[in-house]
């Protein structure tokens, strides 16, 4: 057989040497910071240290997530950075969601052709996103499948490990009916609802560049998912705090629904939620229901918290003084386990 038709590993689309030299230059990135990671990247698994101070009985909280098919926009039109961003926080919100501290975050990256600096940027990306809420990046895995994932598209996932006291767990059991739900201000569409804004800009392409308050269309709904861990972290213990929803895909009536005890219901007055312009221009512009609007974007509301009417104004004080905008949108009232609305979306 002669040398050009010889096969090898690097003919058929994977340059091992090249995949070790971008995964050398990962290894600056993980464990910044903490004595508690005990080896670096290079082992067979990640080990990190299991003692946690401050915590009587630790309970560990463990999310896996993917910033959905946002990340193909964000590839798109170079949201490299951005969409590292998008990743870890939305999967921190839903440690926090547990009452739970972010500790340690592992990422997975596939790709069809591994490209060095797209990765480089993303785990470094990666790395300043869990060091800003900090927690430490402890490892993970760059997958180059050639023929399987297309040249050029990146899938990405993570997953996070969180601690928190057994005595302070907050699940939404201690939820009781006249309790007040308050909403936490997201930035935009954060990671939900891009399949269907995907639809829309195929079909109306000039829309990304129309203007929406000073920025254009396309701006306005990359804008990195927002973390809310160090708004609410000082209310972990406040015991006026009962639930903690992240509102993702199925809006706010999915998502707080889960919280929510055998007997009672959330009732949510729609006119009190203070919708985000870019959802107004994707209705406008998608001639999108109402109904699908609401079941497919947050609208405004990053998370929604449940309190008692007691401990409303300490909280809303606490993280609007944080940075982080809230205001009350309902009440709690005997029933079934589900959510409704009251009034109508003012678009």
């Amino acid at each position: 057989m002669s040398n050009d038709l010889s096969l090898s590993y690097a003919k058929s689309g994977v340059n091992i040497d090249e995949t070790d030299a971008v995964k050398k230059h990962i290894a600056s990135h993980v464990g910044r910071g903490d004595a508690r990671v005990l080896n670096q990247l290079g082992a067979f698994g990640s080990l990190v240290d299991g003692r946690f101070e401050g915590y009587d009985h630790p309970v560990l909280v463990l999310k896996t997530e993917e910033p959905g098919s946002k990340q193909k926009l964000a590839f798109e039109h170079g949201r490299i950075r951005s969409i590292a961003h998008d990743l870890v926080n939305h999967l921190i919100n839903d440690i926090i969601a547990m009452g739970a501290d972010p500790f340690y975050v592992q990422n997975c990256i596939v790709c069809g052709k591994l490209e060095p600096a797209v990765v480089r940027t993303l785990v470094r990306g990666i790395a300043d996103a869990c060091e800003a809420q900090g927690c430490a990046l402890t490892g993970g895995e760059t997958s180059v499948q050639p023929g399987v994932v297309e040249d050029g598209v990146y899938i990405l996932s993570a997953s996070a490990i969180g601690v928190v006291d057994k005595d302070h767990i907050i699940d939404g059991a201690a939820i009781e009916a006249g309790d007040a739900v308050l909403a936490l201000a997201s930035n935009g569409l954060h990671t939900n609802g891009y399949t269907l804004v995907r639809a829309l800009l195929k079909r109306k392409p000039e829309l990304k560049d129309r203007k929406i308050q000073g920025v254009s269309f396309l701006d306005a709904i990359m804008r990195p998912h927002l973390c809310y861990y160090k708004a609410i972290e000082g209310l972990f213990q406040d015991e006026g705090l009962k639930g903690i929803a992240h509102i993702t895909g199925g809006g706010i009536r999915d998502n707080l629904s889960r919280i929510l005890p055998e007997t009672l219901n959330a009732r949510i007055d729609l006119p009190a939620i203070q919708v985000l312009p870019a959802f107004k221009t994707i209705r406008a512009e998608g001639s999108v229901a109402e109904a699908d609007m609401l079941r497919t974007f947050n609208l405004g509301v990053g998370m929604a918290l449940v309190c008692t009417r007691e401990a409303v104004a300490r909280i809303l004080s606490h993280l609007n003084s944080a940075g982080c905008r809230a205001y009350p949108i309902g009440q709690i009232v005997k029933g079934t386990k589900s959510v409704d609305f009251a009034g109508e979306v003012q678009w």
